[in-house]
């Protein structure tokens, strides 16, 4: 029944830490002043989950993931005493560093043996745009992109992932959403769709921000150590 697969990108899909602590280290590089890249990338990604919150909550209305994520640069740069360092250029082009994030050694083979059999589409709080070019820098195959801007609101909010199966005309039951994060996967469920979960216990790294899900906490469709495997358990690979 399964003719499309939505996939979580942050974490999931794209190493987010280390590509943003590289482009920060890279912006900041000659600079003379001396910035923790990692600790920079992980206090800007805290701030994702309040800032989305305060959508969800209905406190504020909706707006795109790259206008928060400059809020949060703005924040950040002034709690690492950076604020006076760094222009308005300097920030919208900081700010596009969530658009080249490297993917996992997995994910785009995976994805290339996946899209031989179903859609493919990105189910992600990131913008159409951000994820637009975000796969035309490192060459992520979707087929469409869906998500957030197409449900007017940010995971888990069911609303993000039934209108992103309906802007694929298809029914939640026809799709699959693939993550590393079980809350994804069970709102997603409540949705109606499918679920897969991939082990990605590379995520944090080190850092402060979270713990990942090292193992299901439910029992999911599929559950993988990486797309290669999916490909295989969903038949597009050999």
């Amino acid at each position: 029944m399964i003719q499309a697969l939505l996939f979580d990108v942050f974490g999931t899909v794209v190493d987010w830490r280390s590509g943003v602590a590289r482009e920060v280290e890279t912006f900041f590089a000659g600079s003379g002043r001396k910035v923790d890249a990692w600790a920079f990338a992980d206090s800007w990604r805290a701030k994702y989950q309040p800032s989305m919150e305060e959508i969800r909550s209905g406190r504020r209305g909706y707006v795109v993931l790259d206008v928060l994520h400059r809020e949060n640069l703005d924040a950040t740069l002034a709690e690492f005493d950076l604020a006076d360092t760094v222009d308005d250029e300097g920030r919208a082009r900081l700010n596009r560093a969530w658009e080249k994030l490297p993917p996992w050694p997995d994910a785009v083979p995976g994805l290339e043996a996946l899209r031989s059999r179903y859609l493919l589409a990105p189910c992600s709080n990131g913008s159409i745009a951000m994820m637009a070019r975000l796969a035309r820098n490192v060459g992520l195959p979707w087929d469409a992109i869906v998500g957030a801007d197409i449900g007017r609101g940010y995971k888990p909010q069911r609303e993000v992932y039934s209108a992103s199966a309906a802007a694929l005309g298809l029914a939640p039951a026809e799709v699959m959403m693939v993550a590393a994060h079980n809350f994804d996967l069970a709102a997603a469920r409540k949705a109606g769709l499918k679920a897969a979960f991939v082990s990605r216990p590379d995520e944090y790294g080190d850092g402060p921000v979270g713990t990942p899900d090292l193992e299901p906490s439910d029992d999911w469709e599929a559950v993988v150590p990486d797309f290669m495997a999916l490909a295989r358990t969903l038949g597009a690979a050999g």
